[in-house]
Parts: structure tokens; sequence; C-alpha cells
């Protein structure tokens, strides 16, 4: 039965959807287009219908899962920690850490995506780039800083998300403590103070 554009429109977003959470919770390599599928509440056998390749699918999953995280950061503008605190907190929470279907491509994507399509590879870049803008804009203004000292700080604040978050999830299992501690320890060196569920913060000031 012929469905209509919008039905094929609804029916290609559910599968980019349920793939972006499955390649974010298990990897590229460990979900099949199947399980996507099933995932997305269709059938196999329309998948080529709207995809070449897993591969095509999987680069407009992780275009698809950066625009989702980068659509979260207009609400931190409101908070009272100031927007790149709050980015910061909620990145570097518990929640965050036990949700990786639903949360930074980033940390998700990083270990694996040199093996992947070029085009993957492509969009995560752009995506990375994004989030270092981003972070840049946020910044506070440091007297005598150019533009490459600006980015840098960026780059480093993203790259120690990133890597601390992959490790808090490495370690959550088998030692919990361990695990609490990468996030803390990155909250305190951020200039964060205060525990992962969101609370009160002693000081906003972001060093390097």
């Amino acid at each position: 039965m012929k469905v209509s554009k919008e039905k094929a429109a609804e029916n290609r977003a559910a599968i980019v959807k349920a793939a972006g959470r499955l390649f974010r919770e298990r990897g590229f390599d460990k979900v099949g287009v199947a399980e996507i599928t099933k995932a997305a509440g269709l059938t196999h056998g329309g998948f080529y219908g709207h995809f070449a390749s897993k591969d095509a699918l999987a680069a407009e999953a992780c275009e698809a899962a950066f625009a989702e995280s980068l659509d979260r950061l207009p609400a931190d503008e409101a908070s009272p920690e100031g927007a790149l605190n709050a980015f910061l907190t909620r990145y570097l929470s518990e929640r965050h850490r036990d949700q990786p279907d639903a949360g930074c491509p980033m940390a998700a994507f990083a270990g694996e995506v040199a093996r992947q399509d070029p085009a993957v590879q492509e969009r995560f870049g752009t995506g990375v780039e994004r989030f270092f803008e981003v972070v840049e804009e946020r910044l506070p203004e440091r007297d005598g800083e150019g533009a490459t000292g600006r980015r840098d700080r960026a780059i480093a604040i993203v790259s120690a998300l990133i890597g601390g978050m992959a490790l808090a999830r490495a370690t959550a299992q088998a030692d919990p403590d361990l695990s609490v501690e990468i996030l803390a320890a990155l909250r305190r060196q951020l200039g964060i103070s205060g525990d992962g569920g969101g609370g009160t913060f002693s000081r906003v000031k972001v060093s390097p």
C-alpha cells in the first residue's frame, strides 16, 4: 500500500530517531537495520525506501543527534548560574552519564567515529565544531586574550567534557564511587561546585 508523503516523512523521522538512540547507547557497529526499524515501529523491508545504506542512516542520525543536543542549549540562557555553567552542570551530571541514548553524541561516538563512513565523520566534525563555537560564545572575557586563546579554552573545555564523560561511563558499573569522583572533579576544575543533580553552586567563574 502506498503511503502519503506526510506518512513517509514521519516514518523516515522515526527511523532516524530510533537509530540515534540505539547508536548512542550501543555504538554504530552493534546495531542492525532490522533492530532499528523494529524500534521505530516499522518493518525491515521498508528501510531501503528511505536510505541507500546503513551508513547513510548513520550520517543522518549523527546529524540529528547533534541538533537534538544543541536544541537544549537555549534553555540554559535563563539559568541564574549563567548559560555556560548551566550547560556544564547538565553535561557533568549522573543523569547524563546514565542516559547515553539521549545524551551528547560527542561522548557517545568519539571512540568509534574514525572507523565509520566518511559521511558520518563529516557530520560528526561539523557537530563538534558547532559545540566549540557555542562554548566559545559563552566564555567570560579575559584581558588581553585574543581569538586564538579564547578558542583554545573552548576546545579544552569540550575535550575535557567528552573525555570525562567517557571515563565516568566506563567506570560506573565496576567502581561507581570513582565514576562520581570523575564528574565532581571536572565540575570543580571547570569552576563548578555542587552535586550531579543540579543543586546550588557557590561559584560560577569558569577557568581553563
